[in-house]
């Protein structure tokens, strides 16, 4: 199938880009197209423009200021997983990145695309939530810092205005002592995920602290497991410990099943995957 037609603007700056959206209501931003691509050929959208800003300048930059790590937008996925200065600071995104999609797909999507669509089964989004991140989005009114908490609100919903440009992103540079795991559970490698997790915490003279569980790919947004977070709260990872925590994921994770994947199914390896970057995190 081919798209409805529209009418296409590659603006030269952000301003520029913000202008086109507040000028053309029905417009749409193409950034890297990996998912934007398929659903115009589909045409489950069918958009009046398409607002390229996929070479918007110093958009796709990596910083560290202030004990942030701070990502353009237009990064793209091959450059994040590529990135030395996001493999020191920020370990878990580089792993997740290695688990999106397919090297075409990560050649050309961008961090800020992903983000930005919100699919319940994308990893990154539940990577900010374990980090404890932020989302730096710009509007015509100016600047706001939105937290990954309150972004994400439900299957492809985020809290990005139809008028507004995710800018970057930001997460705290990894602090002494604490660790990170990325595991996902999928069919084959490349697919989406049937369940996935980010775990991030501190691992201190034998205990853990401020242990975070983002599951991802378990309901129609990323989701944190407090309950058994807060139960391993000063306690070392032992077996115990970790079953007991394990224990608690029916308290906090609700998954939604799908066909030939049901919801005990889908608790079960929450839990598969718990243990799993738990142990690690205690070697």
């Amino acid at each position: 199938m081919k798209p409805a037609p529209f009418n296409y603007i590659k603006p030269s700056s952000i301003g520029d880009a913000l202008a086109a959206l507040g000028e053309h209501p029905e417009a749409v931003l193409l950034a890297g197209g990996q998912s934007l691509l398929p659903m115009l050929n589909m045409r489950l959208v069918a958009p009046s423009h398409v607002i390229d800003i996929g070479a918007l300048p110093a958009m796709n930059e990596v910083s560290i200021a202030d004990g942030w790590l701070r990502m353009g937008a237009l990064l793209r996925h091959c450059d994040l997983a590529a990135s030395p200065t996001v493999a020191e600071a920020a370990p878990l995104l580089q792993a997740a990145a290695r688990h999106i999609g397919h090297p075409a797909i990560r050649n050309r999507g961008t961090i800020g695309g992903s983000l930005a669509l919100a699919d319940p089964a994308a990893e990154l989004p539940a990577c900010l939530l374990a980090l404890g991140g932020r989302l730096v989005i710009e509007g015509l009114d100016g600047e706001r810092v939105v937290e990954a908490a309150a972004f994400f609100t439900g299957t492809f919903e985020t809290a990005l205005r139809r008028d507004e440009i995710l800018r970057a992103v930001e997460v705290p540079v990894l602090a002494p002592k604490y660790r990170s795991e990325f595991h996902e559970l999928a069919r084959r490698l490349g697919d989406y995920a049937l369940v996935g997790l980010a775990a991030h915490g501190q691992i201190d003279n034998g205990g853990v602290h401020d242990l975070r569980l983002a599951f991802f790919a378990v309901g129609d947004k990323p989701a944190l497991a407090v309950a058994a977070a807060r139960s391993l709260e000063g306690k070392s990872l032992s077996e115990a410990n970790i079953a007991a925590a394990v224990a608690l994921l029916a308290d906090d994770i609700h998954p939604i099943g799908q066909p030939g994947y049901g919801e005990r199914t889908k608790l079960h390896h929450c839990g598969v995957l718990v243990k799993r970057a738990l142990s690690r995190m205690a070697a």
